[in-house]
């Protein structure tokens, strides 16, 4: 069966991904039916209910993750997604009516939403299940045929995900495609109307760039270094609990809106790091290499780079709590360190593990020259119950996302846009913004045959130019002298 699979995947190349797209374009006809989308969101929300077991067993497989993380993080969220669009979709399909100019009366005009065809889904491993199907329930949901081409660095629920797909939903409509660089490039040598990509920042410029070949708009959900600034003014033991639920308990680190630093003042460091050894002992034991809730690292590759970071001249002695890794098993303990240089490696790229710097400033305010001098993250974080720097912070740091005396809890909330900005990314999605995502508004204006002014028809006049300009200029005045044909003086 495994040499079958292999077989297959070899084969899948430019010919075989046009003749998919091709029959996917030839059968979407199909999709901009209400029925048909509810069909498919039912399959979706009954899938992960009815292999529970087998989602949470497969990211086991490639990430040790714990069950509960695993449920709450990619299953739970894909059946919110299922059910927002399961309870909103007529109302999302309607369209949106709206007024009408002076110029064009009588008349009516009305926002069309329409499918935009044929969607490309390319996923990320670290939450290899929700990154996958989330997006997909979007374009479903804004009536879309769609390909997903999950992560190969996630293969057992990469392979998961292709069987449940069969299984359950229309794949005349509905595909999976596995594979690594080669079946990904085939699959971007095609035209699609859509792009989706979760990934690096890296590949994200190749996903645009052969996007751009056929003007194939892109949505990039990317990363960067998101911060956390914490002010003197806070509930010590919550912040601290919230920082390890923003960094550690979430898939220990390797997710792109974890907390990647933290800012604080020199003063209160000593306090804040003691309070998080404090929660991290509680939260995964006295040997927490040996705690059973806290994900693994993904595989050798990102823990050789992880350990690079670490050891580097100049950050390897700034390490005050943890350090501790065991190469076989690819665990990482949580390891904080105290004023790394700010050009070392680990400031510089997003760390994407279980590594937390902590810089310090000696006022919290001057925190923020130094996050806007970097480029804009895919989320910021500030804990502090002063009303100002709240303020100040929300004003001044331009980031996909915030959230203030917390930390990655703003993606939970469906009436929030998920995304990034500049580096971190283009295009939102999550709620009505994933079915906008894959949407077009197209604009209609309706109008009778009656009421056919001369104005706008040769041959021009300085008359019918004073009405137009009257008209236009809102001047009622001016349109009385125009229209009796009298000069204003």
């Amino acid at each position: 069966m495994k040499e079958g699979k292999e077989r297959i995947r070899m084969i899948f190349g430019n010919e075989e991904a046009e003749v998919l797209v091709n029959e996917l374009r030839t059968n979407c006809e199909k999709t901009k039916s209400y029925e048909w989308r509810i069909s498919q969101l039912k399959s979706i929300k009954r899938m992960t209910q009815e292999k529970e077991k087998e989602i949470i067993q497969a990211i086991y497989q490639d990430l040790g993750k714990p069950e509960t993380e695993a449920f709450i993080a990619d299953i739970a969220t894909v059946q919110k997604s299922c059910d927002l669009a399961l309870q909103h979709l007529k109302h999302w399909m309607k369209p949106i009516k709206v007024k009408t100019s002076f110029s064009t009366r009588p008349s009516s005009a009305e926002i069309v939403p329409e499918p935009l065809g044929v969607a490309l889904v390319i996923s990320a491993w670290n939450f290899p299940f929700a990154l996958s199907v989330d997006p997909v329930v979007g374009a479903i949901a804004a009536g879309n045929a769609v390909v997903l081409k999950p992560s190969e660095i996630a293969p057992a629920t990469s392979s998961l995900l292709a069987k449940l797909f069969h299984q359950y939903l229309d794949t005349s409509l509905v595909r999976v495609i596995e594979g690594s660089v080669a079946e990904t490039t085939a699959l971007l040598e095609q035209k699609w109307d859509k792009i989706f990509y979760t990934g690096s920042g890296r590949v994200g410029r190749i996903i645009m760039t052969a996007a751009a070949k056929h003007l194939t708009p892109v949505t990039l959900e990317l990363g960067g270094k998101c911060p956390a600034i914490v002010d003197s003014k806070v509930d010590l033991t919550v912040t601290a609990r919230r920082l390890i639920a923003g960094k550690w308990s979430c898939n220990n680190g390797q997710v792109c809106i974890g907390v990647d630093y933290v800012i604080t003042t020199k003063e209160f460091a000593p306090n804040l790091i003691q309070a998080l050894k404090n929660e991290l002992e509680i939260f995964f034991g006295k040997d927490v290499m040996q705690s059973k809730d806290m994900s693994r690292i993904v595989n050798s590759s990102h823990f050789k780079r992880l350990l690079k970071l670490l050891s580097e001249d100049k950050v390897s002695d700034k390490i005050v709590h943890g350090g501790q890794h065991d190469e076989k098993r690819l665990v990482i303990a949580p390891t904080i360190l105290l004023d790394v240089p700010t050009n070392a490696m680990i400031m510089q790229e997003e760390i994407f593990g279980p590594l937390l710097p902590i810089l310090t400033v000696e006022k919290i305010e001057d925190s923020f020259a130094f996050i806007k001098s970097r480029p804009k993250p895919l989320a910021a974080y500030c804990f502090t119950d002063n009303k100002k720097i709240k303020e100040a912070f929300v004003e001044n740091v331009s980031a996909g996302g915030m959230a203030i005396n917390d930390a990655i809890l703003h993606i939970t909330v469906p009436g929030l846009p998920f995304g990034g900005v500049g580096e971190s990314g283009m295009g939102s999605y999550h709620g009505k913004f994933s079915f906008d995502a894959f949407s077009h508004k197209k604009a209609v204006l309706y109008r009778s045959f009656k009421s056919d002014s001369s104005l706008r028809y040769p041959p021009y006049t300085v008359k019918k130019l004073s009405i137009l300009k009257a008209l236009i200029g809102g001047n009622i005045i001016a349109l009385i002298f125009a229209l009796i044909g009298r000069p204003r003086t």
